[in-house]
Order: structure tokens, then C-alpha cells, then sequence
């Protein structure tokens, strides 16, 4: 909830060109009617003659017709990861955490803007859906989903990442988001495969998608003179950074399945930004939507 009021100035309304994370216009991609003029044109077969502009026309010897922007309702979903491959964090703050403040965020600024707010939040075991709504007490039981969620996580819990629950959430998602909604997806994608990639391109034909890809700075500041200490919650096991033989392959293991996940959502044809979990979210959502990430493939990770 404290996430509301760090929120002013930020938008998911494209403020330039289609080459930022969130390109594209919180109107309707439709053209009719509306309330909202768009542009002037040259007649086409099959336009409406009643929208023909004679003045126009009459100064350029050519038919013209005015175009307007339907205005629409285009609520907001987010989609929170809580698994267990998300209980991690080396630096300021566990995955988890990111991702549900960069989903509080995402909820307030649909909020603002007032558009209906819902969204998916799954763990290993369970997928908790709320439709959205433009109400507090709404946004108060998909908080209350993801607050529970991440309680749940802890070190010594016996669940496991269950990798199949990407895609079951994904899949749910599409019955839920049939077209003309903003869906913000904040994973670390573990378990992110072909299939992953076909729903993520069948909900982006009729949506708008961005995604999130959380992460862990670890191998990127990691002190080669010190050993770190990893546990699945019952066994733990030093590992000796020092050492070359043990710091290469690892390092080389989780910079691989990042450029995994990346390669993935750029052919998915999803913009995305990177989330670290070592600095606030409020922070990098902010320099991601003013910046407008134009190198969205590999940049920052």
C-alpha cells in the first residue's frame, strides 16, 4: 500500500517512439467513432462518406476523411511469481520481494489512471486469480494473495520450484485476458520453455505485454576471495569461489540461463526489463519507463 504514492509521474502510456519497453498507446488501437481525433487521411474504398472532410479535401483537389480514436477500458493484470526459485537474494532484497513491489506498482498505476486492476499470483502449489475491478477492496485481495504467498516462503519449506506453474498460470491468464488488456508479468521465468513462449505470443496478439525479469546480481559482484554457503533447506554446502574450477562453471550456469530467458521473451516479441533484486524497484521501474529501454535484450543483465 505505501507503494501508492511513489507512483506520480509514472505512466505505462508510451511517451515515445514504438522502440520504448512500452511502446504502443493506452487508447484503443481501433479507429471509429470515437471521441478522440486522430488525424486527417486520404480516402480509402470502404471509409465512411459521412466522415469525408470537404474543406480539406476541397483545399488539396483530393478526398480526405478525419480518423478518430476509439477510447477504451483496458484493464491492468499483473502476474506475480512466488515460487520457491524466487525465495533468493544475495544483495538487498529477496526476487520475491522485487516482484511483488513492481506488481504493487503496476496495480497503482492502473489505478490512477483509472483502469480495473486484477492479476494472477501462483507458487508451487496453487494459482490465486482476481478479476480485476476499479475498487480498493479488489486491490486489497490481490495484495493480500501475493502478501500471502510470500509468507509461505522459507528456507526450511519443503516445496520445491515446480517449473510447470509458469505455464499454468500463463495459461489461466488467457481465459482470463481475452483482448484490449495491459498484462505486466514479474517472473524470474525459471522453468520458461517453448510453451511459455507460444502462450506469451497468443497473449500478445489481442494485449499488450510487458514483462519483468527478476534477477540476481550475484555473479556479477561476486568476491572471488570469499565461499558462499547455498541450502535447499535441509543440506547446505560451502562453495569455494576462489577456487577457478568452481566459480567459472557456475558463473557461466546462471549468465547462460539468463540469456536464456531473454533470448525467449524477445522471441516471444514481448518488450521486457530487468529487475534487480539489488536495488528498489520503485527506482528501476521508474528509470525503465522514462528511459524507455531501447536495447531490451541482454541490457543490464
Amino acid at each position: 500500500m505505501r507503494l501508492r504514492f511513489r507512483v506520480h509521474g509514472m505512466s505505462f502510456v508510451a511517451p515515445a517512439p514504438v522502440t520504448s519497453v512500452l511502446s504502443g498507446n493506452h487508447a484503443s488501437r481501433l479507429r471509429g467513432r470515437g471521441l478522440n481525433f486522430d488525424e486527417i487521411r486520404g480516402y480509402v474504398p470502404g471509409d465512411d462518406i459521412r466522415h469525408i472532410d470537404w474543406r480539406a479535401s476541397m483545399r488539396l483537389g483530393r478526398p480526405l476523411v478525419r480518423a478518430y480514436t476509439e477510447e477504451r477500458d483496458r484493464p491492468v493484470q499483473v502476474v506475480v511469481d512466488q515460487r520457491m526459485s524466487m525465495h533468493f537474494g544475495s544483495q538487498r532484497a529477496f526476487k520475491s520481494v522485487v516482484a511483488a513491489e513492481t506488481a504493487a506498482l503496476a496495480t497503482w498505476m492502473g489505478y490512477a489512471a483509472g483502469d480495473r486492476v486484477g492479476g494472477v499470483v501462483f507458487n508451487d502449489t496453487r494459482v490465486e486469480r482476481v478479476r480485476p475491478l476499479r475498487s480498493m477492496s479488489r486491490i486489497a485481495r490481490l495484495f493480500g494473495a501475493i502478501a500471502e504467498m510470500n509468507a509461505e516462503l522459507r528456507a526450511d519449506s519443503p516445496a520445491r520450484t515446480d517449473y510447470a506453474q509458469l505455464n499454468l498460470a500463463l495459461g489461466q491468464l488467457l481465459h482470463m485476458a481475452p483482448h484490449d488488456h495491459l498484462i505486466c508479468i514479474v517472473s524470474d521465468f525459471a522453468g520458461a520453455d517453448a510453451r511459455t513462449q507460444a502462450l506469451l505470443r497468443q497473449l500478445s496478439v489481442h494485449n499488450d505485454v510487458v514483462a519483468g525479469l527478476v534477477f540476481d546480481p550475484l555473479w556479477q559482484h561476486v568476491d572471488e576471495r570469499s565461499a558462499l554457503v547455498v541450502s535447499e533447506g535441509h543440506l547446505q554446502v560451502e562453495l569455494r569461489i576462489a577456487s577457478e574450477r568452481v566459480r567459472t562453471p557456475l558463473a557461466a550456469f546462471f549468465k547462460g540461463r539468463t540469456a536464456e530467458v531473454a533470448e525467449l521473451l524477445r522471441l516471444s516479441g514481448v518488450p521486457w526489463m530487468p529487475l534487480s533484486s539489488a536495488e528498489p524497484a520503485v527506482d528501476q521501474v521508474r528509470r525503465l519507463l522514462g528511459a524507455r529501454h531501447t536495447t531490451a535484450h541482454g541490457g543490464g543483465l
